[in-house]
């Protein structure tokens, strides 16, 4: 059989690509004397043809990097590349800035009820829900200046 084809067929029972078969050059005749696919497992067997280890790109660094990275190492300022603001999940943000701003609403409700009651508590409240204020200031300057 000729060592293309030996190596085809052990290919197929080691379950591995050609590229990964390994023929011995000094047994090249006991190869060509090979019919069928038992004489090939033989020469498994007897080591004539081997399967060369993969070729794979190592992941101990990167296992050993990750786990460095939960600890909280290697996240400096000089590895980022993203700004704060994309670096931060948008749903938090926005769950942040509406409860500030519900607390603010309260806290002026409790402390100046005439203003809000001059702009409609549930206005306001429905406003801070449809994201029309930029801040508690805009917030504030809202609510305080609709007494005047």
């Amino acid at each position: 059989m000729e060592a293309k084809k030996a190596k085809e067929l052990a290919a197929r029972i080691l379950k591995v690509g050609v590229g990964r078969i390994h023929l011995n050059p000094d047994a090249i005749a006991k190869i060509a004397e090979a019919m069928t696919k038992d004489d090939i497992r033989g020469l498994i067997a007897e080591r004539i043809i081997k399967k060369k280890p993969s070729a794979e790109q190592s992941r101990g660094r990167a296992r050993e990097l990750q786990t460095a990275r939960a600890k909280g190492r290697h996240r400096g300022k000089g590895k980022r590349s993203a700004t704060r603001k994309r670096r931060s999940e948008q749903k938090s943000r926005w769950m942040w800035k509406v409860r500030s701003l519900r607390r603010t609403l309260r806290e002026i409700k409790k402390e100046n009820p005439d203003a809000v009651k001059a702009v409609n508590y549930s206005a306001v409240y429905s406003r801070i829900n449809g994201n029309y204020f930029r801040g508690k200031r805009h917030l504030t300057e809202y609510v305080e200046g609709a007494k005047k």
